[in-house]
């Protein structure tokens, strides 16, 4: 017998002996893969397909997937149903998970005040801009991702998930894929959902690692070398846009970059024995908000594979199913914490700004709030954590890393506009860690129809007593009432009821500062105040008349809390602000100066009667004590805003400066109807009494002798509200407008 002849032979007996081996092959060794695409938003289409694998009873043996493939994939191999995924990710606020946009209750005080008068901030070191990694830190995605996968938080190898699983991130100094299928699961979902610009990059391993789309967005390769016999897979990719749809430098750089993935999926998808295709055309990758939408095509687009799928059952259907328990874990004991990558910031630190107590049950949304409190303080890039189960006792061990700032120094910007102090263009230094590791310095610098500028310094020790120092400048031009300055005497003489006047005020103030609580703040302190008013209105030798050209020193306590979820459009949360100003001495123009004191207080109540609709109850008030001859430090109400310098208080119907007296009530009721997004429609009504001595009268008691009613309409943008009010006085029998443009500042 030849060579020919015997390898003929040894091939028939082979292949007659594979096909014996198939026919009779048990169905339990079949085994079936399961790959998921990227596609950002569009890969909500994976739950709608696994809804219906489930409903058909199919079994999965291993999963694999890149970006949003890997993270329902992930969660789908930890034991969550297709249906449990869709309650889940219906509930998801994407807008506050995929941004760094954290709860205004976890940011200190002095923080919630600073973050709200900038649009945009910037990063700046040695005298350069430097743009960040991304848009945002993702710190909200992991802590979701992170409390869904917790009843598999100690599993480190991916294959001894209740399915196999295995994702894929980009190494961005190399460009190669890296399979990531050991290691903590929530940092490697992350790694492989890193969207570039959108998120910042993850390290694991020492690799620099972003969204695996960029390399491999459908391993199916990788998934076949784990020994699956059926993949299945689901490509929710872009097709290549025609020339009518690049209508943009973005359309152009997204098609460059699915050039390559899209050559990709041609090969990729004849290597898929059921390969579905959802119709997601009408979507972006950012289309979160018709998630609903995206899922249902992802059902259809499966249901049409449906006979390929319901021969699978036949491999699945004497296959043991893997049950787990998914019962949703309120709180958590924390046995000990192992801390990584703290230097300038101490264990201590870090601890109390989670504010947990080993060894005692935290519930979740204590221990998010925590996370929050420490992101929030800008100090971290990022704050990476697993919990594993303890080895003798009843909880959870805490692995966290934190990856320290090396940026101190952020160019801040913003504009405005208001009825009283005009256009603004505001430009800010902020320096954290200029003289110490807790201090931070902040310079506003004021452009426009009135230049201002505002400085702060602090020392921050939270509980302990911080020490600051607040030096700022203000000025505007107004008519104002004549009663602030002139008695009726006087106004009978000159007959004037109106002045035209040049304010200018220059604050210094040096200060003690404790909290109570995390919302609740106690302060001492010194002022310096030098006030400066003239007018054209009243002369003298045609020189203009100067009201006040004075220096006031006096000594404050102030008293503040503050849990309004929005400074701006309050759904929940009170506030108190109160005030006690002892003016102890006086030099220059007031030379006949006695000593007085000025105590105010203002507080508000924000509740929501349904999701759209919020209403808001604030009271205020406020008398002179001691000497009252200097009336330029008197309450003058009228006009919108906040941020207003001195005894200003707004009040709807009068312009600004309108209301004056020594002392004042005042109530508000306000309610504020999201009609959709950051659109908001709102009514307010105020009342007042104001006039000298109100107190000693008892006037503060009687039905308000002044009444305001305003409508508006006003857009929450990322430069702060854009408001338009029409108020209207029945008192005064007319009608005032107010526009608003940006963060007040």
């Amino acid at each position: 017998m030849n060579k020919k002849t015997i390898i003929l032979t040894l091939f028939l007996i082979a292949s007659l002996s594979a096909k014996a081996q198939n026919e009779d092959k048990n169905p339990h060794d079949v085994k079936v893969g399961l790959v998921l695409s990227g596609g950002g938003a569009k890969g909500l289409a994976h739950i709608g397909v696994l809804k219906v694998i489930d409903s058909l009873g199919v079994k999965i043996d291993y999963v694999a997937g890149t970006s949003m493939g890997a993270i329902i994939g992930s969660l789908y191999a930890s034991g969550y149903s297709g249906n449990q995924l869709d309650s889940i990710f219906k509930k998801v606020d994407f807008d506050k998970i995929i941004s760094d946009d954290l709860p205004r209750s976890s940011k200190a005080l002095y923080e919630r005040d600073n973050s709200e008068k900038y649009a945009i901030t910037l990063p700046f070191d040695k005298l350069k801009i430097k743009l960040p990694s991304a848009l945002s830190r993702g710190q909200n995605t992991y802590s979701l991702l992170s409390k869904l996968t917790l009843h598999v938080s100690d599993i480190n190898d991916f294959s001894k998930l209740p399915i196999p699983f295995f994702c894929i991130g980009t190494n961005v100094e190399t460009g190669e894929a890296v399979m990531l299928d050991q290691g903590s699961l929530t940092q490697s979902i992350m790694a492989s959902g890193a969207f570039p610009s959108l998120f910042q990059p993850v390290i694991i391993n020492n690799q620099v690692l972003i969204d695996g789309g960029v390399a491999n967005n459908y391993p199916i390769d990788e998934l076949k070398a784990k020994g699956m016999d059926i993949i299945i897979g689901v490509d929710v990719q872009d097709g290549l846009a025609n020339r009518e749809e690049l209508t943009s430098a973005p359309d152009v750089l997204l098609q460059i970059n699915n050039f390559r993935t899209i050559k990709d999926m041609k090969l990729k998808s004849k290597k898929t024995d059921i390969y579905i295709k959802p119709d997601i055309t009408d979507f972006t990758v950012v289309s979160f908000s018709e998630g609903e939408k995206i899922i249902k095509r992802g059902k259809t687009a499966a249901y049409k594979k449906m006979d390929a799928l319901e021969d699978l059952f036949k491999y699945d259907k004497d296959k043991p199913k893997f049950k787990i328990s998914l019962h949703t874990q309120d709180s958590i004991r924390i046995n000990s914490v192992i801390l990584n990558g703290n230097k300038k910031y101490t264990r201590a630190y870090v601890l109390g700004k989670l504010r947990l107590k080993l060894n005692e049950k935290i519930d979740f949304e204590d221990f998010y709030k925590g996370v929050n409190n420490l992101v929030a303080t800008n100090n971290f890039d990022s704050f990476q954590y697993q919990f594993s189960k303890s080895q003798y006792s009843d909880g959870y061990d805490l692995t966290a890393t934190v990856k320290e700032t090396n940026i101190t120094t952020f160019l801040k910007l913003g504009v405005h506009y208001d009825g009283l102090y005009k256009s603004a263009a505001l430009v800010n230094v902020t320096k954290k860690r200029l003289l110490f590791d807790n201090d931070i310095a902040s310079l506003d610098l004021v452009f426009g129809d009135n230049v201002r500028y505002n400085f702060e310094y602090l020392i921050d020790k939270g509980f302990y007593w911080s020490i600051g120092i607040r030096s700022r400048f203000n000025q505007f031009h107004k008519n104002v009432n004549a009663q602030l300055f002139f008695d009726d005497d006087q106004i009978a003489t000159t007959g004037l009821n109106k002045i035209d006047i040049d304010f200018q005020d220059q604050t210094n103030q040096f200060y003690l500062q404790t909290l109570i609580k995390k919302d609740f703040a106690f302060s001492v302190g010194a002022e310096h105040k030098r006030l400066e008013i003239k007018s054209e209105t009243v002369t003298t030798n045609n020189n203009e008349f100067v009201f006040e050209n004075t220096d006031y020193f006096s000594v404050f306590a102030g008293l503040k809390l503050d849990t309004y979820d929005n400074k701006h459009f309050p759904k929940r949360g009170v506030y108190f602000n109160g005030d006690l100003h002892m003016y102890l001495l006086a030099s220059g123009f007031n030379a006949e100066f006695k000593d007085f004191s000025i105590a105010k207080a203002d507080m508000g109540y924000a509740f929501s009667v349904t999701d759209k609709l919020a209403l808001n109850l604030r009271a205020g008030g406020g008398f002179k004590l001691g000497d009252k001859s200097t009336q330029a430090l008197d309450f003058a109400l009228g006009g919108y805003g906040n941020n207003l310098v001195n005894n200003f208080i707004p009040f709807m119907g009068y312009d600004f400066v309108s209301l004056t007296g020594n002392s004042y009530v005042k109530a508000s009721l306000s309610a504020d109807y999201e009609v959709f997004k950051n659109h908001h429609v709102t009514a307010e009504a105020n009342w007042a009494n104001v006039d000298d001595d109100i107190f000693e009268s008892g006037e503060w008691f009687t039905l308000p002798d002044y009444r305001g009613y305003a409508l508006g309409y006003a857009i929450n943008t990322f430069i702060g509200p854009i408001q338009g009010k029409f108020s209207y006085s029945p008192e005064a029998k007319q009608s005032v407008w107010f526009f608003n443009v940006g963060f007040w500042f």
